[in-house]
């Protein structure tokens, strides 16, 4: 069951809007305009990615299928502290692209292990334990997913759109 449809329209910056239609018809939309627009399209798609292929409800694309809006993620945070997925996802999705930037520079992905030690390191000790833990096949199956979405929005030409679905 899609809970969300995912809509990125690429911008001559080589940013996107994103666009997010709630299974209920609703809309939620976003434009990144500094300079790391072109940044944010490929954090989503991670996002997406991650969000997907470990089937979770409580981070950003869950929230937002549920009725929270770009500006709840945000100080003042209107619905208060992010869940305790959200921030592990986050997390993860930060290494993810950390990881991305340096293959482009020759740097070896790192292991399912490596990954967890680094989110031990970087999980804050007030959240409690963290929710999920991750596998080599798991984190296998995030890259894979996330290259496949990152390969289709590189074809996608200014103006053009992107469409996907978050159907955890």
């Amino acid at each position: 069951m899609r809970l969300l449809r995912v809509h990125i329209t690429r911008r001559s910056d080589g940013g996107g809007t994103l666009v997010l239609e709630r299974a209920d018809g609703s809309r939620t939309w976003q434009r990144q305009t500094d300079r790391h627009a072109a940044f944010f399209a490929a954090h989503d798609l991670t996002h997406l990615a991650v969000e997907s292929v470990l089937r979770l409800r409580g981070a950003f694309y869950g929230l937002v299928a549920s009725g929270w809006e770009f500006d709840d993620f945000l100080p003042p945070y209107p619905r208060g502290a992010l869940p305790t997925e959200a921030l592990w996802v986050e997390l993860l999705v930060g290494l993810l692209d950390a990881e991305r930037a340096s293959e482009a520079a020759g740097a070896a992905r790192s292991s399912a292990q490596d990954m967890a030690e680094m989110l031990a390191t970087a999980w804050p000790s007030s959240a409690g334990p963290q929710p999920h833990a991750l596998d080599e096949a798991t984190l296998v199956a995030v890259r894979d997913a996330r290259d496949s979405h990152l390969q289709r929005w590189a074809a996608v030409g200014v103006g053009d759109m992107l469409e996907l679905e978050f159907a955890p």
